[in-house]
C-alpha cells in the first residue's frame, strides 16, 4: 500500500460505516468534536425480552492518528456522556437504557488498545458501552462480543449490530 491509500483506510471504513449505519434504520449525521469529524448512528428499539425496556443505541465513530488505550478510554468517556446528554426522554432507568459503540479507526493502533477494548463491556448505571478499535492497517476489528453478567439480556443484541455495522466491510 502506498501512504496516500493508508491516509484514506481510516476514512473509507468510515465511509462504509454509514451506509452499514444507514441500512440498518439509524439516524445518522456528522458532527464536529473539537476540530474532529465524529460519525453519529442513532436508533431507538423496545422489546419486551429487555424486562420492556427502550434500549437507545449510539454509534460514534472517528478517524484519529494512533489508537492508544488512554485514547480509547477517553474516547469512551466521551461517547458515554454525549449519549446521556442527547437521549433525550424519560430518565436513563426508567425503563430506558444506554447502549453505545465508541469506535476509532486508525493505521496506527496499540496492541494494547485493542485487548482493551476485547476484554469487557463498560457499564455504567443502565448505561452499556461496547469500545470498537478498528486497526485499517491489518483490517482487524476488536471489541467484546461476550454475554456480561450486567446487561446480558442485550448481550445478543449487541453481537448482532456489532457484526452487522462493524465486520466483513
Amino acid at each position: 500500500m502506498d501512504s496516500q491509500q493508508d491516509q484514506s483506510a481510516p476514512s473509507a471504513y468510515l465511509t462504509l460505516l454509514e451506509r452499514q449505519l444507514t441500512a440498518d434504520g439509524c439516524a445518522v449525521r456528522w458532527e464536529d468534536w473539537a476540530g474532529v469529524p465524529v460519525l453519529v448512528g442513532r436508533r431507538a428499539e423496545f422489546r419486551m425480552r429487555w424486562m420492556a425496556t427502550k434500549l437507545h443505541l449510539f454509534t460514534v465513530a472517528a478517524a484519529v492518528p494512533e489508537i492508544t488505550v488512554p485514547v480509547v478510554s477517553g474516547f469512551t468517556d466521551q461517547v458515554m456522556r454525549y449519549a446521556k446528554d442527547t437521549k433525550g426522554g424519560l430518565p436513563v432507568g426508567l425503563q430506558n437504557g444506554i447502549g453505545a459503540f465508541p469506535l476509532l479507526v486508525s493505521d496506527r493502533v496499540d496492541p494494547a488498545a485493542v485487548q482493551w477494548a476485547e476484554a469487557q463491556q463498560r457499564v455504567k448505571f443502565a448505561c452499556m458501552t461496547r469500545p470498537v478499535v478498528v486497526d485499517s492497517s491489518r483490517q482487524y476489528v476488536g471489541m467484546y462480543r461476550g454475554k456480561p453478567v450486567l446487561g446480558r439480556v442485550y448481550a445478543s443484541y449487541f453481537n448482532e449490530k456489532g457484526s452487522r455495522y462493524f465486520y466483513g466491510q
